[in-house]
Order: C-alpha cells, then sequence, then structure tokens
C-alpha cells in the first residue's frame, strides 16, 4: 500500500511507578531524518528505538519524542522497630523525670507517636531500567504501528489524487492530439509560406545547409513525438504507482520529464487552441508534483 511521509501518532502508557507519552510526527523528506527526543536516564532505549524506526520507515523526516513522569504513587510504608523502641525509651525517661519533679504529662496517643519523625519509614521503590525499558519498547511498537497506519490513510489519499491528475493529464494530452490534428491544414499551408521562402533565398546556399533548414521547420511544425512521450509517462506513471516500496523520487523524476515535454508542446504550438492545453497541462503538472513530494 502506498505511503505518505505525512503523519502523526500519540499514545499514552502506565506502569512500574510511570507514566508516559510516545509522539511521532513525520514530514516529507529527501532521505530517512529520525530525530529523537528521549530521557536519558533509560540506557539503551534510544539505540533500539531508532532501530526499530529505521526498519520500518524508508522516508520522511521523523520527530520521535518521550514523556516520562512520575505515577504519584509512593513506596509502602513500615515501622521502624529500632526507632520506635528508642522513641518510646525516651518518652518512659521524660515521663518519669516529670513525675519526679510534681509534673503531669498529656497522654500520648498511638498517633502521636506514629506522627514523630522516622517512626514511619517509606521504602522506595528499586529502579529496574531494564524492566522499564522493555516496556516502553513494547509501547513504542504500537506507536510506531499507529504512524504507519496513518501515512497509509494519508498514501490512500494521497494515491486518490495523483490518480486523478493522472487521468486529467491524459485526457489533455488526448485533446492536445487532438488540436494538432485540427490544425494540419493551416499548419501545411504555414510550411508551404516557409519553404518558398526559403526557396526564393535558396540561390548560392549550401544544398546540406539548405535541408537542415527545411528539416528544422518541418520538426517544429510536429509535435507527435511529445504527444507520444507524454502518453508514456502516464503509462509509467500510474505502473510506479502501483509498485511496492518507495517510489517517491521515481515519481518526482517522471514529473520533470512531464513538464519538460509540455513546454516543449507549448513551444512548437503555433495555435491558440494547442497553446491553451498545453499550458493547462502545465498547471496540472505542477499539481502533481507538489503531490509526489509527500510520496514515500
Amino acid at each position: 500500500m502506498r505511503q505518505s511521509m505525512t503523519g502523526f501518532a500519540s499514545r499514552q502508557g502506565q506502569g512500574l511507578g510511570l507514566t508516559w507519552t510516545w509522539e511521532m510526527r513525520g514530514v516529507n523528506g529527501k532521505g530517512l531524518d529520525l530525530r529523537l527526543r528521549l530521557p536519558d536516564w533509560v540506557e539503551g532505549l534510544e539505540p533500539q528505538v531508532r532501530a526499530l524506526a529505521t526498519k520500518a520507515l524508508d522516508r520522511g523526516n521523523v520527530q520521535i519524542g518521550l514523556k516520562l513522569a512520575s505515577d504519584g504513587t509512593e513506596g509502602a510504608q513500615r515501622l521502624d522497630a529500632a526507632q520506635l523502641e528508642a522513641l518510646l525509651t525516651a518518652m518512659h525517661e521524660i515521663e518519669e523525670a516529670a513525675m519526679a519533679r510534681g509534673l503531669s504529662l498529656a497522654p500520648s496517643t498511638s498517633a502521636d507517636i506514629v506522627a514523630l519523625r522516622g517512626v514511619l519509614t517509606s521504602e522506595a521503590a528499586e529502579v529496574d531500567v531494564a524492566r522499564i525499558r522493555a516496556l516502553l519498547l513494547s509501547d513504542f511498537e504500537a506507536a510506531l504501528a499507529e504512524f504507519i497506519a496513518a501515512r497509509r490513510a494519508e498514501g490512500a489519499a494521497l494515491t486518490a489524487i495523483l490518480q486523478g491528475q493522472f487521468d486529467e493529464i491524459a485526457r489533455l494530452v488526448d485533446e492536445a492530439a487532438e488540436a494538432a490534428e485540427a490544425r494540419m491544414p493551416q499548419a501545411r499551408e504555414r510550411l508551404r509560406t516557409q519553404l518558398a521562402r526559403v526557396m526564393e533565398n535558396a540561390e548560392g546556399v549550401d544544398e546540406a545547409r539548405l535541408a537542415q533548414e527545411l528539416a528544422l521547420i518541418a520538426v517544429k511544425a510536429d509535435v507527435t513525438e511529445e504527444v507520444d512521450r507524454l502518453r508514456a509517462h502516464v503509462t509509467r506513471a500510474r505502473a510506479l504507482l502501483a509498485e511496492d516500496g518507495a517510489v517517491g523520487r521515481k515519481l518526482d523524476f517522471l514529473c520533470q520529464e512531464f513538464n519538460r515535454e509540455a513546454n516543449t508542446l507549448c513551444s512548437k504550438s503555433g495555435d491558440p487552441t494547442l497553446t491553451s492545453t498545453g499550458l493547462a497541462l502545465k498547471t496540472v503538472i505542477d499539481q502533481m508534483r507538489e503531490q509526489v513530494q509527500n510520496v514515500e
């Protein structure tokens, strides 16, 4: 299936105390240019992401970004028995000292004791970079698949546009052929006039040079080759669009050939109708080339 180089995908995930968002954006480019923005602390992630993207994509300027954050969960709370024992001993000594001096202290609740610093501690989860990397890579493969699907959807729309432009070029080429045929009586009369003008001034002229001039006049009046080549280009363009793999560069080169033949047809027309058709051809060819720039 034909792919466009334009596409976008965004995918969110959560796990191992983290939340993340993958984003991929693609536009047209001469080759494959990957620009990655990934967290440095996930060691080994970037080369594997780059390898997966390079294997799946042929052309385009593609930006790949990953945003990582904590999911807000904290480590499990545990009671520090040693710290609790030390605090209870200290509290007992304080109460005895107070009683010896005739002081009465308010009773402490368990909530008061737990709230004291150091009684409860948070167990920080150990960071397992290998597991995090594997989880992120798995989610990136899904994001990459979504990105490719987006490019294929864009490619399907692009294919329909190009096929319509091929049809329009083929129609205009047929119109040019009909216009060339219709102008033949006038073209013959013009050719006779030009030949007569040459013959009037042919005295003393080298015969080889005279033959060249006559041949040049005839060639300038004939657009058969241009029409035939334009038709051949349309056939080739349809075949390329149906091929598997990257064909964008080939189509871009073919657009140049289309334009060259249209220019020549206009320069040789000598007829308002044929010139108008040639200009219409150039317009459609320019529009086609703009679309071809996005074909992978």
